[in-house]
Protein backbone atom coordinates (compact mmCIF):
# COMPACT_ATOMS: atom_id res chain seq x y z
CA UNK A 1 0.00 0.00 0.00
CA UNK A 2 1.13 3.34 -0.35
CA UNK A 3 -0.26 6.68 1.21
CA UNK A 4 -1.13 9.82 -1.23
CA UNK A 5 -2.36 13.41 0.16
CA UNK A 6 -5.00 14.80 -0.94
CA UNK A 7 -7.22 18.18 0.22
CA UNK A 8 -6.06 17.77 3.57
CA UNK A 9 -6.98 13.73 3.40
CA UNK A 10 -4.33 10.84 3.57
CA UNK A 11 -5.52 7.84 0.88
CA UNK A 12 -4.47 4.41 0.93
CA UNK A 13 -3.58 3.16 -2.49
CA UNK A 14 -2.72 0.00 -3.91
CA UNK A 15 1.15 0.05 -3.97
CA UNK A 16 3.24 -1.38 -7.21
CA UNK A 17 4.61 -4.13 -3.79
CA UNK A 18 0.88 -5.22 -3.37
CA UNK A 19 0.28 -6.14 -7.41
CA UNK A 20 3.91 -8.18 -7.80
CA UNK A 21 2.63 -9.71 -5.01
CA UNK A 22 -0.96 -10.62 -6.75
CA UNK A 23 1.46 -11.56 -10.03
CA UNK A 24 3.53 -13.61 -8.34
CA UNK A 25 0.28 -15.12 -6.45
CA UNK A 26 -2.40 -15.89 -9.68
CA UNK A 27 0.88 -17.02 -12.26
CA UNK A 28 -0.11 -20.20 -13.04
CA UNK A 29 -3.34 -20.16 -12.56
CA UNK A 30 -4.55 -16.93 -14.90
CA UNK A 31 -3.00 -16.25 -18.71
CA UNK A 32 -0.44 -13.61 -19.68
CA UNK A 33 -2.93 -11.73 -22.33
CA UNK A 34 -1.29 -10.79 -25.63
CA UNK A 35 -0.62 -7.20 -25.72
CA UNK A 36 -0.40 -5.90 -29.63
CA UNK A 37 -0.30 -3.34 -31.92
CA UNK A 38 -3.68 -3.10 -33.93
CA UNK A 39 -3.02 -2.03 -37.31
CA UNK A 40 -7.03 -2.07 -37.78
CA UNK A 41 -8.08 0.06 -35.28
CA UNK A 42 -4.99 2.67 -35.82
CA UNK A 43 -6.09 2.83 -39.61
CA UNK A 44 -10.26 3.75 -37.82
CA UNK A 45 -8.96 6.17 -35.50
CA UNK A 46 -6.03 7.98 -37.38
CA UNK A 47 -3.66 7.07 -34.10
CA UNK A 48 -1.24 4.38 -33.01
CA UNK A 49 -3.39 1.83 -31.05
CA UNK A 50 -2.35 -0.73 -29.02
CA UNK A 51 -5.02 -3.49 -27.16
CA UNK A 52 -4.14 -5.54 -23.94
CA UNK A 53 -6.89 -8.35 -25.05
CA UNK A 54 -7.84 -9.57 -21.58
CA UNK A 55 -10.90 -10.92 -23.54
CA UNK A 56 -8.72 -13.78 -23.94
CA UNK A 57 -8.42 -14.35 -20.11
CA UNK A 58 -9.85 -17.61 -18.69
CA UNK A 59 -13.10 -17.30 -18.32
CA UNK A 60 -13.26 -14.69 -20.83
CA UNK A 61 -12.16 -11.59 -18.70
CA UNK A 62 -9.60 -10.06 -16.72
CA UNK A 63 -11.95 -10.98 -13.73
CA UNK A 64 -10.40 -14.75 -12.88
CA UNK A 65 -7.03 -12.49 -11.97
CA UNK A 66 -8.79 -10.62 -8.92
CA UNK A 67 -11.09 -13.83 -8.05
CA UNK A 68 -7.89 -15.87 -7.88
CA UNK A 69 -5.65 -13.82 -6.05
CA UNK A 70 -8.40 -13.65 -3.68
CA UNK A 71 -8.88 -17.43 -3.80
CA UNK A 72 -5.81 -18.04 -3.36
CA UNK A 73 -4.76 -15.53 -0.02
CA UNK A 74 -8.24 -17.47 2.37
CA UNK A 75 -7.06 -19.08 5.34
CA UNK A 76 -8.28 -22.75 6.00
CA UNK A 77 -11.70 -21.69 7.26
CA UNK A 78 -12.82 -19.25 4.96
CA UNK A 79 -11.90 -21.72 2.20
CA UNK A 80 -14.34 -24.38 4.17
CA UNK A 81 -16.78 -21.99 4.56
CA UNK A 82 -17.18 -21.74 0.73
CA UNK A 83 -17.33 -18.11 -0.80
CA UNK A 84 -19.92 -16.16 -1.95
CA UNK A 85 -20.13 -13.50 -4.81
CA UNK A 86 -22.81 -10.81 -6.60
CA UNK A 87 -22.23 -10.07 -10.52
CA UNK A 88 -23.52 -8.92 -13.35
CA UNK A 89 -21.52 -11.66 -15.39
CA UNK A 90 -18.24 -11.79 -15.68
CA UNK A 91 -16.81 -11.79 -11.78
CA UNK A 92 -19.58 -14.63 -11.31
CA UNK A 93 -18.20 -16.99 -14.19
CA UNK A 94 -14.47 -16.16 -13.18
CA UNK A 95 -15.61 -16.70 -9.32
CA UNK A 96 -17.33 -20.14 -10.25
CA UNK A 97 -14.58 -21.62 -12.45
CA UNK A 98 -11.65 -20.17 -10.49
CA UNK A 99 -13.12 -21.24 -7.36
CA UNK A 100 -14.02 -25.03 -8.87
CA UNK A 101 -10.08 -25.13 -9.75
CA UNK A 102 -8.80 -24.31 -5.96
CA UNK A 103 -11.67 -26.89 -4.99
CA UNK A 104 -13.63 -23.72 -2.98
CA UNK A 105 -17.58 -24.51 -2.98
CA UNK A 106 -19.39 -21.03 -4.57
CA UNK A 107 -22.55 -19.33 -4.05
CA UNK A 108 -22.84 -16.11 -7.26
CA UNK A 109 -25.60 -14.16 -6.71
CA UNK A 110 -26.68 -12.40 -10.09
CA UNK A 111 -29.86 -10.35 -11.21
CA UNK A 112 -32.12 -11.39 -13.32
CA UNK A 113 -30.78 -8.98 -15.70
CA UNK A 114 -27.57 -10.62 -15.82
CA UNK A 115 -26.49 -12.69 -19.85
CA UNK A 116 -28.15 -15.98 -19.59
CA UNK A 117 -24.62 -17.53 -20.81
CA UNK A 118 -23.63 -16.17 -17.76
CA UNK A 119 -25.66 -17.98 -15.29
CA UNK A 120 -25.07 -20.77 -17.45
CA UNK A 121 -21.45 -21.23 -17.42
CA UNK A 122 -21.53 -20.41 -13.76
CA UNK A 123 -23.57 -23.48 -13.51
CA UNK A 124 -21.97 -25.71 -15.33
CA UNK A 125 -18.48 -24.95 -13.32
CA UNK A 126 -20.70 -25.71 -10.51
CA UNK A 127 -21.45 -23.09 -8.52
CA UNK A 128 -24.64 -22.32 -6.20
CA UNK A 129 -26.84 -19.61 -8.33
CA UNK A 130 -29.07 -17.12 -7.14
CA UNK A 131 -30.93 -14.81 -9.12
CA UNK A 132 -32.72 -11.58 -7.76
CA UNK A 133 -34.82 -8.34 -9.09
CA UNK A 134 -32.07 -6.44 -9.68
CA UNK A 135 -28.72 -5.49 -8.68
CA UNK A 136 -29.37 -3.67 -5.90
CA UNK A 137 -30.96 -6.46 -4.36
CA UNK A 138 -28.12 -8.73 -5.52
CA UNK A 139 -25.41 -7.16 -2.98
CA UNK A 140 -28.21 -7.00 -0.33
CA UNK A 141 -28.65 -10.76 -0.38
CA UNK A 142 -25.20 -11.15 -0.78
CA UNK A 143 -24.89 -9.46 2.27
CA UNK A 144 -26.61 -11.24 4.03
CA UNK A 145 -25.14 -14.72 2.98
CA UNK A 146 -21.57 -13.01 3.94
CA UNK A 147 -23.48 -12.56 7.31
CA UNK A 148 -24.42 -16.35 7.77
CA UNK A 149 -21.37 -17.52 7.78
CA UNK A 150 -19.75 -17.48 3.33
CA UNK A 151 -17.04 -15.84 2.59
CA UNK A 152 -17.22 -12.75 0.68
CA UNK A 153 -15.23 -12.77 -2.31
CA UNK A 154 -16.36 -8.58 -3.36
CA UNK A 155 -15.75 -7.79 -6.69
CA UNK A 156 -14.39 -4.75 -6.44
CA UNK A 157 -14.49 -3.48 -2.79
CA UNK A 158 -11.06 -5.37 -1.50
CA UNK A 159 -7.44 -4.59 -2.40
CA UNK A 160 -6.10 -8.24 -2.84
CA UNK A 161 -9.25 -8.16 -5.59
CA UNK A 162 -8.07 -5.06 -6.84
CA UNK A 163 -4.45 -5.50 -7.00
CA UNK A 164 -4.95 -8.54 -8.81
CA UNK A 165 -6.83 -6.44 -11.22
CA UNK A 166 -3.79 -4.50 -11.30
CA UNK A 167 -1.83 -7.34 -12.94
CA UNK A 168 -3.16 -6.13 -16.06
CA UNK A 169 -1.67 -2.66 -15.62
CA UNK A 170 1.48 -4.39 -14.88
CA UNK A 171 1.67 -6.56 -17.98
CA UNK A 172 0.71 -3.65 -20.29
CA UNK A 173 3.59 -1.30 -18.77
CA UNK A 174 6.03 -4.51 -19.71
CA UNK A 175 4.63 -5.21 -23.02
CA UNK A 176 3.56 -2.44 -24.76
CA UNK A 177 5.33 0.19 -26.99
CA UNK A 178 5.17 4.01 -26.14
CA UNK A 179 1.60 5.04 -24.91
CA UNK A 180 0.37 8.44 -23.99
CA UNK A 181 -3.30 7.08 -22.57
CA UNK A 182 -4.92 4.35 -21.67
CA UNK A 183 -8.80 3.72 -21.96
CA UNK A 184 -9.97 1.05 -19.05
CA UNK A 185 -13.84 0.46 -18.64
CA UNK A 186 -15.43 1.40 -15.56
CA UNK A 187 -17.78 -1.17 -13.46
CA UNK A 188 -17.04 -0.67 -9.68
CA UNK A 189 -13.85 0.61 -10.48
CA UNK A 190 -11.65 -2.31 -9.60
CA UNK A 191 -9.67 -2.84 -12.47
CA UNK A 192 -9.38 0.34 -13.25
CA UNK A 193 -7.91 1.03 -9.96
CA UNK A 194 -5.22 -1.75 -10.47
CA UNK A 195 -3.92 -0.95 -13.40
CA UNK A 196 -3.96 3.09 -12.94
CA UNK A 197 -1.68 2.10 -9.86
CA UNK A 198 0.25 -0.28 -11.99
CA UNK A 199 0.90 2.46 -14.72
CA UNK A 200 1.48 4.87 -12.41
CA UNK A 201 4.39 3.38 -11.07
CA UNK A 202 5.85 1.72 -14.11
CA UNK A 203 4.53 4.29 -17.06
CA UNK A 204 4.31 7.71 -14.49
CA UNK A 205 3.75 10.11 -17.71
CA UNK A 206 0.57 7.81 -18.84
CA UNK A 207 -2.81 9.26 -18.99
CA UNK A 208 -5.50 7.05 -17.70
CA UNK A 209 -9.29 7.42 -18.43
CA UNK A 210 -11.83 5.81 -17.29
CA UNK A 211 -14.89 4.69 -19.72
CA UNK A 212 -18.65 4.30 -18.14
CA UNK A 213 -21.70 3.51 -20.32
CA UNK A 214 -24.83 5.85 -19.27
CA UNK A 215 -26.88 4.04 -17.03
CA UNK A 216 -24.25 2.57 -15.46
CA UNK A 217 -22.43 5.73 -14.69
CA UNK A 218 -21.15 5.19 -10.65
CA UNK A 219 -17.95 6.63 -10.98
CA UNK A 220 -19.14 9.66 -12.40
CA UNK A 221 -21.86 10.08 -10.22
CA UNK A 222 -19.49 9.35 -7.55
CA UNK A 223 -16.76 12.20 -8.57
CA UNK A 224 -19.71 14.44 -9.00
CA UNK A 225 -20.70 14.21 -5.32
CA UNK A 226 -17.27 13.47 -3.67
CA UNK A 227 -17.82 9.57 -2.65
CA UNK A 228 -19.85 6.72 -3.51
CA UNK A 229 -23.48 7.13 -3.70
CA UNK A 230 -26.22 5.28 -5.13
CA UNK A 231 -27.00 5.26 -8.62
CA UNK A 232 -29.95 3.77 -10.87
CA UNK A 233 -29.18 1.44 -13.38
CA UNK A 234 -30.26 1.22 -16.73
CA UNK A 235 -27.73 0.44 -19.07
CA UNK A 236 -27.62 -2.83 -21.45
CA UNK A 237 -24.43 -3.41 -20.23
CA UNK A 238 -24.80 -5.71 -16.92
CA UNK A 239 -21.12 -5.81 -16.70
CA UNK A 240 -20.64 -2.38 -16.23
CA UNK A 241 -23.79 -2.21 -13.60
CA UNK A 242 -22.48 -1.28 -10.18
CA UNK A 243 -25.18 0.07 -7.84
CA UNK A 244 -22.18 2.26 -6.31
CA UNK A 245 -18.82 1.98 -6.28
CA UNK A 246 -16.34 1.65 -3.04
CA UNK A 247 -15.06 3.98 -1.52
CA UNK A 248 -11.61 1.97 -2.34
CA UNK A 249 -12.03 2.26 -5.71
CA UNK A 250 -12.84 5.97 -6.01
CA UNK A 251 -10.30 6.91 -3.95
CA UNK A 252 -8.14 5.43 -6.72
CA UNK A 253 -9.60 6.83 -9.79
CA UNK A 254 -10.11 10.33 -8.03
CA UNK A 255 -6.29 10.09 -7.55
CA UNK A 256 -4.93 8.47 -10.44
CA UNK A 257 -7.44 8.62 -13.63
CA UNK A 258 -7.37 11.82 -15.44
CA UNK A 259 -11.48 11.94 -16.25
CA UNK A 260 -14.68 9.26 -16.93
CA UNK A 261 -16.10 9.54 -19.91
CA UNK A 262 -19.63 8.17 -20.37
CA UNK A 263 -21.65 7.03 -23.44
CA UNK A 264 -24.06 5.94 -25.05
CA UNK A 265 -25.41 2.47 -25.18
CA UNK A 266 -25.63 2.36 -28.95
CA UNK A 267 -22.26 3.62 -29.21
CA UNK A 268 -21.22 1.06 -27.14
CA UNK A 269 -22.65 -1.71 -29.15
CA UNK A 270 -20.96 0.29 -32.56
CA UNK A 271 -17.90 0.05 -30.97
CA UNK A 272 -18.47 -3.71 -30.83
CA UNK A 273 -19.43 -4.31 -34.09
CA UNK A 274 -16.29 -2.30 -35.27
CA UNK A 275 -13.80 -4.27 -33.25
CA UNK A 276 -14.71 -7.04 -34.71
CA UNK A 277 -14.24 -5.39 -38.30
CA UNK A 278 -11.47 -3.60 -37.56
CA UNK A 279 -9.57 -5.46 -34.69
CA UNK A 280 -10.72 -8.81 -35.45
CA UNK A 281 -11.74 -9.44 -31.48
CA UNK A 282 -15.26 -10.22 -30.36
CA UNK A 283 -15.85 -8.58 -27.14
CA UNK A 284 -18.90 -6.96 -25.30
CA UNK A 285 -20.68 -3.68 -24.91
CA UNK A 286 -18.24 -3.01 -21.50
CA UNK A 287 -15.42 -3.44 -24.40
CA UNK A 288 -16.98 -2.04 -27.08
CA UNK A 289 -17.67 1.37 -24.99
CA UNK A 290 -13.76 2.39 -25.24
CA UNK A 291 -13.74 3.06 -28.42
CA UNK A 292 -16.29 6.11 -29.17
CA UNK A 293 -14.37 7.12 -25.80
CA UNK A 294 -11.01 7.25 -27.32
CA UNK A 295 -12.35 8.94 -30.19
CA UNK A 296 -13.16 12.08 -27.46
CA UNK A 297 -9.90 11.33 -26.11
CA UNK A 298 -7.90 12.05 -29.57
CA UNK A 299 -10.08 15.58 -29.84
CA UNK A 300 -9.14 16.44 -26.28
CA UNK A 301 -5.28 15.64 -26.87
CA UNK A 302 -4.51 15.94 -29.94
CA UNK A 303 -1.37 14.97 -32.30
CA UNK A 304 1.01 12.62 -31.02
CA UNK A 305 -1.52 10.38 -28.91
CA UNK A 306 -0.26 6.70 -28.78
CA UNK A 307 -3.58 4.64 -27.55
CA UNK A 308 -3.98 2.03 -25.59
CA UNK A 309 -6.81 0.39 -24.89
CA UNK A 310 -7.47 -2.59 -22.02
CA UNK A 311 -10.13 -4.83 -23.89
CA UNK A 312 -11.54 -6.17 -21.02
CA UNK A 313 -13.90 -8.98 -21.60
CA UNK A 314 -15.87 -10.75 -24.28
CA UNK A 315 -18.54 -12.66 -22.96
CA UNK A 316 -21.46 -11.75 -25.31
CA UNK A 317 -23.26 -14.12 -27.58
CA UNK A 318 -24.03 -13.86 -30.96
CA UNK A 319 -27.73 -13.59 -29.88
CA UNK A 320 -27.02 -10.92 -27.73
CA UNK A 321 -25.13 -8.82 -30.36
CA UNK A 322 -27.74 -9.59 -32.88
CA UNK A 323 -30.11 -8.07 -30.38
CA UNK A 324 -28.77 -5.01 -29.42
CA UNK A 325 -27.54 -4.19 -33.40
CA UNK A 326 -31.36 -4.84 -33.76
CA UNK A 327 -32.22 -2.51 -31.00
CA UNK A 328 -30.10 0.08 -31.73
CA UNK A 329 -30.59 0.22 -35.95
CA UNK A 330 -27.19 -0.59 -36.50
CA UNK A 331 -27.22 -3.06 -39.62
Amino acid sequence: MRRDGRAGKVVVLIGISDIEAAAERIAGHVVRTPTLPSPGLSTLLGAPVTVKLELLQRTGSFKARGATAKLLSLGEAERAAGVVAVSGGNHGIAVAVMAAALDVKATVVMPRSAPVRAVQLAEEAGASVRLTDGMDTAFSLVTRLRDEGLTLLHPFDDPVVVAGQGTVGLEFAADAGELTDVLVSVGGGGLISGVAAALRDRRPGVRVWGVETEGAEAMSEALAAGGPVPVKLSSISSTLSAPAVSQLTYDHVSALVTEVLVVPDREAVRGCVELAEHAKVWTEPAAGCLLPAARRVLERVGDGARLGLVVCGGNATTTDMSSWVEQFGLR
